[in-house]
């Protein structure tokens, strides 16, 4: 298996460059060079568990390690999580699932991609012998399920950037809370996407890049949205058979990657009608879904902090498959879009994406909605794949994190303020942080001075 830049200006790699690399040397993306079929004997009666599903399903991608030593590493990616099904599937309805995506060791579905992530980076550092510094922008999630992935291992040094009072307050415990020397988290000024942006400009400049050895670890890196794949095709698995012939994936979304991961595997045989991708007040997806215009505006603090984001890494990835692998195309509305802030992309086509819109009213109302209809308690981002839904279809939503991230909106919306051991133990540790400004030149020294080497 290969792997090529949306961007058409960098040699094909194998999957230990891809992985590596993250960005592609030309400032694209990687993506298979081709998407394979999946095995028949994959969509079977009974969901098969986790690990081996995803042995097998990365078995497809990674043609780089051995079957045994992938097998290692999957099953040491899987093996913590808090249920035995990893993703679990509940029925809340005749037509209504959610999958539980919130098993993992920070209570989010960003843990199904960086604890693959994080053992990769170590299995890396062993093979190669050579240390790597990662870096990452987060709005949430990513931050703490990176942390989690690589805190004490050696060799790695990690730097999360995130927006100051921007995520909730158990979000940025679990990035600053854990002691780890090799952890540098790193609160700037702005919003995710002014993070987002320095990262990139950081791992676009190639001779910074092999000089501190950087690595990324953010849906750029291919690996982590292959992992993401995973999990559609278990909850696939798990549905009656009864529901399977008009399945809707419903994904709250922000920066595309996760939802991005499901169209993917459709396009490899996981029979899907439709893709519902589920926007808080930051809509820009919901826009270009019912637009075809790829149209920024101001960030707008929400409920649903990990989605507030305008510009979505994982668009790139979409417009080269829409311009149906056009390389050259793809670069020129990446250009334009660099150039003028917006981009129409002609003659556009949303393929089986749908989209839908949840401000702050609506995602406290879908909360209560869900614990008065179902006894079910859903965070705001998972709420926000509870709007517009037609209960004649069969949906899958999926939960994206635990509420007990979120107490303060959980209990505007229904009073109660939920818990979790893991978090409730965060509150009790010293906060440690690396403050620094929102800039490019600043990051860069930060980083300079602290990497491994």
């Amino acid at each position: 298996m290969e792997f090529v830049s949306t961007r058409g200006g960098a040699d094909a790699v194998g999957f230990f460059d891809a992985f590596a690399n993250g960005l592609a040397p030309d400032g694209g993306l990687y993506v298979p060079k081709h998407l394979p079929l999946l095995p028949s004997d994959l969509l079977i009666d009974d969901a098969l568990p986790y690990p081996a599903l995803a042995w097998d399903f990365l078995g497809l991608f990674d043609t780089d390690h051995d079957s045994e030593h992938l097998i290692e590493i999957v099953d040491k990616s899987y093996g913590d999580f808090s249920d035995t099904m990893s993703a679990p599937l509940q029925q809340l309805a005749e037509n209504l699932f959610v999958l539980e995506l919130f098993h993992g060791p920070t209570l989010a579905f960003k843990d199904f991609g960086l604890q693959l992530i994080g053992n990769l980076f170590e299995e890396q550092i062993e093979r190669t012998g050579n240390p790597i510094n990662v870096i990452g922008a987060t709005s949430g999630d990513t931050g703490s399920a990176a942390i989690a992935g690589l805190a004490g291992k050696k060799g790695v040094n990690v730097f999360i950037l995130y927006p100051k009072g921007r995520i909730s307050k158990l979000q940025e415990r679990q990035m600053t809370c854990t002691g780890a020397k090799n952890i540098f988290p790193i609160p700037i000024e702005g919003t995710f996407d002014d993070a987002q942006a320095i990262v990139k400009a950081l791992l676009g400049d190639n001779k910074l890049k092999a000089e501190l050895r950087l690595s990324a670890i953010n849906s750029i890196n291919i690996v982590r949205v292959l992992a993401q794949s995973v999990y559609y095709v278990h909850a696939f698995m798990q549905l009656p058979p009864e529901n399977r012939d008009d399945v809707n994936f419903v994904v709250p979304t922000g920066n595309f990657g996760n939802i991005f991961a499901g169209w993917m595997v459709h396009q490899m045989g996981l029979p899907v009608d439709q893709f519902v991708v589920a926007t808080n007040q930051n809509d820009i997806l919901y826009r270009l879904f019912n637009s075809g215009k790829y149209e920024p505006e101001s960030v707008h603090p929400s409920h649903a902090p990990s989605m507030d984001i305008q510009v979505a890494s994982n668009f790139e990835r979409f417009l080269y498959y829409h311009n149906e692998k056009n390389s050259k195309s793809t670069l020129e509305l990446m250009k334009k879009f660099q150039e003028e802030g917006s981009i129409e992309i002609p003659n556009f086509n949303a393929s089986n994406f749908a989209a839908s819109r949840s401000d702050d009213e609506s995602i406290l109302a879908n909360i209560q909605k869900v614990k008065e209809e179902y006894n079910y308690v859903v965070d705001p981002h998972t709420a926000c794949g509870f709007q517009d839904l037609d209960p004649s279809k069969t949906h899958v939503v999926l939960a994206t994190a635990h509420p007990a991230k979120f107490p303060d909106v959980i209990k505007k919306a229904i009073g109660e303020t939920p818990t979790e051991p893991s978090l409730e133990a965060l509150k009790k540790k010293k906060k440690v942080s690396y403050p620094v400004e929102a800039t490019t030149e600043a990051v860069q020294k930060f980083i300079e001075d602290n990497a491994v080497s």
